[in-house]
């Protein structure tokens, strides 16, 4: 939240200039509040799961927030049912009545087919090209990141020679976003991807400013010019069992599937794994709601 201070404060000066948000009493007495109304696009078939693991971020502040879930039409989920979506999700087709404060596309397991072959690949066009307008502030998340940035800018996604997985550290390539505002030199983000976007790619475009990056050379965070876009190619909502949860499910499986790195103590699965991104979490998802939507949405927008 803002500091609201006196107009010629001389503390006001230096804090503007490290990006800090501070508040003069002047607007601070003519600020209008309402609800942000946040619209989640959940791509993820344990939709409950995601769910609950976004919504926990999304409350960890002091902003009234009004949420719409929304499921893609033409999709046929298999693991929640027909009841859950009919009561708790609106489709996807309602959403062009609206306008949005805010919007989250999650990630996907459907990674390494092609963005085309993707059965609902042309009605998450029409919603991606919605919001270009009619939302303020657009977080993609892993998949949903990639798809942003394939449909957005025509950069494609490369398959990796094996799966990225587990707690990667990241640091900030920038000074002062305030995104990122809060995080330690070095913080971890869950990873869980079969493909990559080239940092190379997403530099050349003008508008995309890449804001972190893994030990890996890999874009983490990058955004848009107007930051109504954001990137994030990582997990940070996961639970602390949710790589766990993936691992056991794949090795099941008698697939080829690696400990994830960074994970379990000692890299011993046996073991309890240990969350070392938690406030990580929280302060982004703090971060990205209070700088990216809350403090530059107009008051009129939804209704404008």
């Amino acid at each position: 939240m803002p500091i609201r201070i006196q107009s010629d404060l001389p503390a006001r000066a230096i804090l503007e200039k490290e990006n800090i948000f501070v508040m003069t009493e002047n607007r601070a007495a003519s600020q209008d509040i309402r609800p942000l109304k946040i619209a989640i696009v959940n791509l993820m078939p344990t939709k409950e799961t995601t769910e609950t693991q976004i919504l926990r971020h999304l409350a960890n502040t002091p902003l009234q927030i009004d949420i719409s879930l929304v499921r893609m039409e033409n999709h046929e989920s298999s693991h929640v049912s027909e009841e859950h979506l009919e009561k708790f999700y609106i489709p996807s087709s309602e959403i062009f009545s609206h306008r949005y404060d805010g919007m989250i596309i999650t990630g996907a397991p459907v990674e390494q087919m092609p963005f085309e072959d993707v059965d609902y690949w042309n009605e998450l066009c029409d919603i991606m090209d919605y919001a270009r307008d009619n939302v303020f502030s657009t977080l993609y998340i892993c998949w949903g990141a990639q798809a942003g940035l394939y449909h957005n800018y025509g950069i494609k996604k490369i398959s990796l020679p094996q799966k990225a997985f587990g707690i990667f550290k990241n640091h900030k390539t920038v000074d002062n976003d305030p995104l990122l505002r809060g995080f330690d030199d070095i913080f971890p983000v869950p990873t869980s991807r079969h493909t990559t976007v080239s940092k190379a790619s997403i530099a050349k475009v003008k508008d995309l400013k890449i804001l972190a990056e893994n030990d890996e050379g890999e874009v983490t965070v990058c955004k848009s010019g107007d930051n109504r876009s954001i990137f994030m190619t990582g997990h940070l909502e996961y639970d602390t069992e949710t790589l766990a949860n993936e691992y056991w499910r794949d090795k099941n499986k008698g697939l080829d599937i690696q400990i994830p790195k960074n994970y379990f103590p000692l890299d011993d699965c046996g073991q309890k794994p240990v969350n070392t991104w938690r406030s990580t979490a929280h302060l982004f998802y703090t971060n990205w709601l209070n700088y990216y939507v809350y403090q530059e949405t107009p008051y009129t927008y939804i209704n404008s």
